[in-house]
């Protein structure tokens, strides 16, 4: 019966063809647009190199002190970070790391701007990078500030034409680094390990201030296990009420989190609250893609009525003859089904095409996007609710024609 009902959907697509146009072109491009978007955001969200821990990694991502006249926040200072979460119990390790800075290099008379981090040991413990050559600076090369570095595969070709970098110097703002390894490029929305070069934090021309509670600093922690999460969570806001201020009658309250990238963005959107935002936050992005889906939906949905409604003649004499309303429902949604599975092929292709226009534009340096199986799963939940929804309506109302209306022509 199936196979039947698959060659009367063919045989329909092509008699109708203005209508088939008009329904692939609102599934496929509703779909691109949600197929882009949920890339994006599983790009910015997902796990993939070199955080590959982060179902247990937590950052702090920002720090603000207050006064009873005055606030001053940011990212978190050094000082903060290295005094306060370093040494926090139950994990397994602790990076503390600058922020990403401009820095500037000369090569040939031609200026060359780069993003430079300055880190410890820890973090190439913490996360995965893939190493194209040579391998990462260690705790010692940190603590004998060692003037090494690593650089990414953009900042190799720009220095050394793709030739082999790990042993020759780069000179960045004066300071002249060895290399010592070479990692695959990082797009720049993965805030903690994007950077084109890394060096030691004792290799730094300024010293961080010790002292220094919110400044340009952040901080990786990385749990033993994913259950040790909530009790991180509760040491790290316990130690807030520890912090000491140099001048108390001007700041005397410090607040910061020890939160996942998805509670800052969370957080971001919404109020301090870090323990329901990233619920409601979630929740608003699933809500946002719904309300994009209704309208071409409902248009989805009289254009179906339409092409039911021509086919009242046709569903008359097969009632006539016996058929239920069961078997005809079965029928339309199955064909609704196919419909929406092609326009989702389409959709899948398109939404490939458009990734990769955005990955070639350089408007995200280092960003490459594609279709991985979670989007793929993604898309394919939505293209079957996308055509279980606008078949289901037309569905049921094909199924309340009277015989001998349909018959006439007559529908209601």
């Amino acid at each position: 019966m199936l196979k039947n009902y698959l060659k009367i959907a063919f045989k329909v697509f092509l008699r109708r063809k203005f209508f088939t146009f008009i329904s692939l072109f609102a599934i496929s491009f509703t779909l691109v647009v949600l197929m882009v978007v949920t890339a994006m955001l599983d790009h910015v969200f997902g796990p993939m190199p070199p955080e590959n821990k982060r179902d247990r990694t937590l950052g702090v991502f920002y720090a603000q002190m207050s006064g009873p006249n005055t606030t001053h926040n940011g990212s978190a200072g050094y000082g903060f970070l290295d005094r306060y979460v370093r040494n926090l119990p139950r994990a397994e390790k602790v990076s503390v790391f600058s922020m990403f800075s401009t820095a500037y290099s000369y090569r040939n008379g031609e200026r060359i701007q780069s993003w430079i981090k300055y880190t410890d040991g820890a973090y190439w413990e913490i996360l995965e990078f893939n190493f194209l050559e040579g391998g990462p600076f260690t705790a010692d090369d940190d603590r004998n500030a060692n003037p090494v570095a690593v650089i990414n595969e953009a900042t190799r070709r720009k220095f050394f034409d793709n030739e082999l970098a790990v042993g020759k110097t780069i000179e960045v703002d004066g300071q002249r680094f060895r290399v010592a390894g070479v990692v695959a490029n990082v797009p720049i929305f993965r805030i903690l390990p994007f950077a084109d070069i890394w060096a030691p934090t004792g290799a730094q021309s300024v010293r961080p201030d010790r002292n220094e509670l919110v400044g340009d600093h952040l901080a990786m922690i990385l749990a033993r296990d994913a259950a040790d999460i909530p009790a991180l969570k509760a040491e790290f806001r316990a130690r807030l009420n520890q912090v000491e201020f140099t001048d108390p009658r001007t700041f005397n309250r410090f607040e910061s989190a020890a939160e996942t990238f998805f509670e800052f963005t969370a957080r971001l959107f919404g109020t301090s609250d870090i323990e329901s935002q990233p619920h409601r936050f979630f929740i608003g992005l699933v809500i946002a893609a719904i309300l994009f889906m209704v309208l071409p939906t409902i248009n989805l949905i009289n254009i179906n009525v339409s092409r039911i409604m021509e086919r009242a003649s046709e569903i008359g004499v097969r009632k006539a003859f016996g058929a239920s309303s069961r078997t005809l429902v079965g029928q339309f949604i199955v064909e609704n089904l196919l419909l929406t599975l092609v326009g989702g092929a389409l959709g899948f292709g398109l939404s490939w095409l458009a990734l990769g226009a955005i990955t070639s534009s350089g408007l995200l340096p280092y960003a490459e996007f594609h279709l991985n199986y979670r989007i793929f799963l993604y898309g394919l939940l939505m293209a079957i609710l996308f055509g279980l929804v606008s078949g289901v309506y037309p569905a049921w109302k094909m199924s309340r024609l009277h015989p001998v209306e349909a018959l006439k022509g007559v529908a209601r």
